[in-house]
């Protein structure tokens, strides 16, 4: 069975009280160069600074009392690692996180701070996997995928929920991609509510899986994915991807020089600290990748977390 609306409704229900309801963002004078009316929901202000507070929280309060005793684990170099070591204390049970060893010190002392369990391992996907597997045997912890999970999926889809009861009339979503967790929650939401609401993935052209697999109408593996947007390098996910087929309008990619732009104008015009990944979204407008003249738009600021001691433009782009 499918992601559906109900799953979704069930999931706000069940985190509402233990995330932050985000606030939606407009600026003028990103509308007028625009030429249309933006609505920014801020995930760079939810707990842990990112989206994946709401699928981690989802998916460890529907554990079982049984399951949940024994723990949960993950592999994640940044945002879910903390989302679910968040969750798992919360909750009062062990968190196992597998990290590669090249992950960055902040990242890895968020997730102590929540206090899980680190596990390091190489910076590879088969290292994650196979150093997650040998925790699961060893602890009987819940595997929490970071994306390919339909309670994280449907935890992701809140976003979408909480945006269109603030703003009910949107034309246009425009989500991040990378594993798909987040656009096939956030497509379900929106299209259920608002058949008519064109939703769109905006994917970095280095890493372009998702936009690849989407035209082809199969799952094309990602391979060395080359982008600042480090949240969206992940390759997508089976389960986020069946969703996307259904529901996803289309998808675009934008260079990564946009993507610095982008980022670098919502920190100067708006004010607030967001991350390559969150930035993706609107560099779709600035490369006038879709006609959205005269049209109401949401875009999806997915977090804030990122070293700030290496942004990227005080090297090549200083």
């Amino acid at each position: 069975m499918g992601l559906t609306l109900a799953l979704i409704r069930e999931a706000h229900a069940r985190i509402k009280d233990k995330i932050n309801r985000t606030p939606v963002l407009t600026s003028a004078t990103l509308d007028a160069q625009a030429r249309a009316q933006l609505f920014f929901k801020c995930e760079n202000f939810q707990k842990v600074g990112a989206f994946k507070a709401r699928g981690a929280t989802n998916a460890v309060f529907l554990l079982t009392d049984e399951e949940a005793q024994r723990g949960v684990a993950t592999h994640s170099s940044g945002n879910h690692a903390a989302a679910l070591a968040r969750a798992a204390g919360l909750r009062g049970i062990p968190a196992h996180i597998v990290m590669p060893n090249n992950a960055s010190q902040a990242k890895q002392a968020a997730v102590v701070r929540y206090g899980a369990h680190i596990v390091l391992c190489e910076p590879t996907l088969a290292a994650r996997e196979s150093t997650c597997e040998r925790v699961i045997a060893a602890t009987g912890a819940a595997l929490i995928h970071p994306y390919n999970d339909m309670r994280v999926m449907a935890g992701q889809g809140t976003t979408a929920l909480e945006l269109l009861e603030s703003i009910p009339d949107l034309d246009w979503l425009l989500c991040p991609v990378g594993g798909g967790g987040q656009l096939a929650g956030v497509a379900v939401a929106s299209k259920s509510l608002k058949p008519n609401i064109r939703v769109v993935g905006v994917e970095p052209a280095g890493a372009d899986d998702a936009y690849r697999s989407f035209k082809a109408g199969h799952i094309i593996a990602s391979v060395n994915p080359q982008t600042i947007a480090d949240g969206l390098r992940s390759s997508l996910g089976k389960l986020p991807f069946a969703e996307i087929e259904r529901w996803v309008d289309e998808i675009v990619t934008v260079s990564e020089e946009s993507i610095v732009r982008s980022m670098r104008m919502i920190w100067e015009v708006m004010k607030i600290i967001v991350e390559p990944s969150a930035a993706v979204p609107y560099a779709a407008l600035l490369e006038n990748k879709l006609n959205i003249a005269g049209q109401r738009v949401g875009v999806i600021l997915s977090g804030g977390n990122l070293d700030l001691d290496a942004l990227p433009w005080m090297k090549s782009h200083g």
